[in-house]
């Protein structure tokens, strides 16, 4: 070997250094199964571990083709729920059908793919956004075929998908794997799978090479639905019935074994193969775990933490945030043992004279209140409009609304939820974040403030700070993995939200107990005044959120981080430190409604925090403030809340299921994200 030819080697190993390792964690992790076990791995044992892996694999590799091209889709889990309801309530048992429906399945999946696609692609709108509005309408779309679990697969999908390919030899899930893993290898060199690196690499250097860059993003989302599609017929033909709720459970787990597997979040590096390989041991992990006789409820605990620590090993370069955090730490400790930090010791002060200083200034007249506040007009107005009609809407159809007292309290108590929520969701987005661990931050706090106190108005002395100190504990871990290690915000709050499951799940052992303070439950529903006393200190709330957006240097800070992290950073803002407070503001709001909602329905439940996950970054968006950061205003934000607070008592008002209310949600926020997008993106 040639000089020269060593470097080359040793770049190509360094493209699948990602698949490498998995494959070398895989091995390891099958060992040690198999010297857990008191024997060999027998046929049997490989074929429930080829079957039970493939739905996620299959799943992670259609992730995988929307993570190279730098985008995101959570809408995976819902389209797996939505093929698997749709087949088990219309397949019939025929050989004819059976291909029929499952071709239609995955036809399902490419359709919603292709939905996806659209409005990324042409519109140009943010992946999180439109897979997140996507995820729901999906959910509602499965809730309306099949409310609750039940329908039938015919056994022969079973025997075609499921079973044995040659009996005793070869499962066929490895066929089925074997064909996706040669048909991957066969488009990533092509044309359309050097795109799709190209575009994860740098977007406008491919669009300068003359690359069709939204036609190839929407191919992408049409294929990633595509193989989402064909996990829903594969877990159809595992289960043989159908579960409404079987996908949600799954993008935790789709995202870890796509970073297990070696693909770099954020595009241009990786492939379907490592993603199958992760999934593989994402399983065996938690058959490990099943092993040693540890509680189930440790999974999502256990695949947070690998999807975390997956992340951090693929992003260890001495050019890591977290290398470069740890290195002005070092400097920052070395110059304050030297004395040499600006607020140590006394320095002359030194201004700078500019001629003619002692001259009279001329007066500059005041720009008047509508121009001053001409974008806050421009983009909140349109949610308080949107309010007024939904009032007027509700007292033609329902009656008792525009002119009575009650209604407003109502209305009032039912939006304190989200005008918390929308100040620490809000407050992220604001800076160009997200967070996703909303939910079972919210259930956690609850269970743990229920348990607490167990119906006594004592213990509420220390369990309320103690719960809501514990919702800042959960920001500042988000804030840690975003600021100083790097980690994406999607995919630390994600991760985060896992773990807090598990956490909930260990705490309460699956059913948690106690109930709320009666103090707790007064100051949520008392009617014995003019107005519930929620609604003094949420009208108190919404004050001092404006004052702190708009009136503070935190405020200020939070939207010179929306415009641009690098400039803050040369403009002397300490960006780190301001992350890390966002997102303890966001941990401590979703503590907060924990408890509101303990003390509201006088006790905790698990996943009570699921249904505000959408509805907190939906008041954002409506409210007028952009997804991607810079733009935006809690006064705008307490409009998107009174709207869809509005229009979701008008929708309860009518005979309309809850699955058609979420799906509605879902337009609602994709409208607003059109409406209110950057023209000039």
């Amino acid at each position: 070997m040639t000089i020269a030819q060593a470097p080359r080697r040793t770049l190509r190993l360094g493209r699948f250094r990602g698949l490498i390792v998995a494959l070398l964690v895989f091995i390891a992790l099958l060992l040690l199964n198999d010297l857990m076990s008191p024997g060999p791995m027998s046929y049997f044992e490989f074929s429930f571990m080829s079957s039970g892996g493939a739905t996620l694999a299959a799943a992670a590799a259609g992730q995988t083709l929307v993570i190279l091209t730098g985008g995101f889709d959570l809408s995976a889990g819902a389209v797996i729920s939505l093929v698997n309801v749709v087949l088990a309530t219309n397949m019939p048992d025929t050989p004819e059908g059976i291909l029929l429906w499952s071709l239609i399945g995955i036809g399902i999946g490419m359709a919603t793919g292709a939905f996806n696609g659209f409005f990324i692609a042409y519109f140009r709108l943010q992946p999180i956004v439109v897979t997140l509005a996507t995820m729901f309408i999906t959910q509602g779309l499965t809730l309306l075929v099949l409310d609750k679990p039940g329908g039938m697969i015919p056994a022969g999908l079973s025997a075609a998908l499921a079973q044995d390919a040659i009996p005793d030899i070869l499962p066929m899930p490895i066929i089925v794997l074997g064909m996706v893993i040669l048909l991957w290898l066969w488009l990533k060199n092509t044309r359309f799978g050097t795109s799709v690196y190209a575009i994860g690499s740098d977007i406008d250097s491919a669009r300068a090479q003359g690359i069709r860059v939204r036609w190839v993003q929407f191919l992408v989302y049409v294929l990633a639905g595509g193989c989402y599609g064909f996990a829903g017929v594969f877990i159809s033909a595992q289960t043989g019935a159908g579960d409404p709720l079987v996908g949600n459970s799954m993008l935790l787990q789709v995202f870890g074994a796509v970073v297990v597997g070696g693909t770099r979040l954020g595009g241009g590096r990786g492939g379907c193969v490592g993603s199958i390989v992760g999934a593989y041991i994402l399983m065996i992990v938690v058959n490990i775990l099943l092993v040693l006789n540890v509680s189930a409820y440790y999974s999502t605990i256990v695949e947070g933490a690998i999807l975390i620590l997956a992340v951090l090993a693929g992003a260890v370069t001495r050019s890591s945030p977290a290398a470069f955090w740890l290195r002005q730490t070092l400097a920052r400790l070395r110059a304050r043992r030297l004395g040499m930090l600006p607020g140590q010791g006394r320095r002359p002060t030194q201004s700078l004279v500019l001629p003619g200083t002692g001259a009279k200034p001329r007066a500059v007249p005041t720009p008047s209140f509508l121009t001053r506040h001409a974008e806050t007009i421009r983009y909140a107005l349109p949610a308080y409009v949107c309010f007024v009609i939904v009032v007027l809407a509700t007292e033609l159809v329902l009656g008792r609304a525009l002119f009575h007292g009650g209604y407003y309290n109502s209305l009032l108590v039912l939006s304190s939820f989200l005008l918390v929520l929308a100040l620490g969701q809000g407050t992220v987005i604001l800076t160009g974040g997200l967070d996703l661990s909303v939910p079972w931050t919210i259930a956690l706090c609850g269970i743990l403030l229920a348990g607490i106190v167990n119906g006594q108005d004592q213990p509420m002395l220390y369990a309320l700070p103690l719960v809501l100190a514990i919702g800042c504990v959960v920001g500042l871990l988000n804030g840690i993995g975003i600021a100083m290690l790097g980690i994406s915000p999607i995919v630390m709050t994600l991760a985060m939200n896992g773990i807090l499951q598990g956490l909930a799940l260990l705490y309460s052992q699956g059913t948690p107990a106690g109930f709320s303070a009666p103090l707790m439950r007064w100051f949520m529903t008392s009617q014995g005044a003019i107005v519930t006393p929620v609604v003094v200190f949420i009208l108190a709330f919404v004050a001092a959120a404006v004052v702190l957006h708009r009136y503070t240097a935190f405020g200020r800070r939070i939207y010179a981080l929306g415009n641009g992290e690098r400039v803050s950073a040369l403009s002397g803002i300490n960006v780190g430190r301001t992350i890390l407070l966002v997102y303890m503001v966001s941990g401590f709001c979703a503590a907060l409604v924990g408890c509101m909602l303990t003390g509201f329905s006088g006790q905790a439940s698990l996943g009570m925090g699921d249904d505000y996950l959408l509805p907190s970054i939906a008041v954002v968006v409506v409210g007028g403030t952009l997804i991607t950061g810079g733009r935006g205003t809690y006064i705008g934000m307490v409009g998107g809340v009174l709207l869809l607070t509005a229009l979701q008592t008008l929708l309860a008002g009518t005979t309309l299921p809850y699955a058609t209310r979420i799906i509605i949600f879902g337009l609602v926020v994709l409208a607003a994200v059109i409406a209110l997008r950057e023209r000039n993106n």
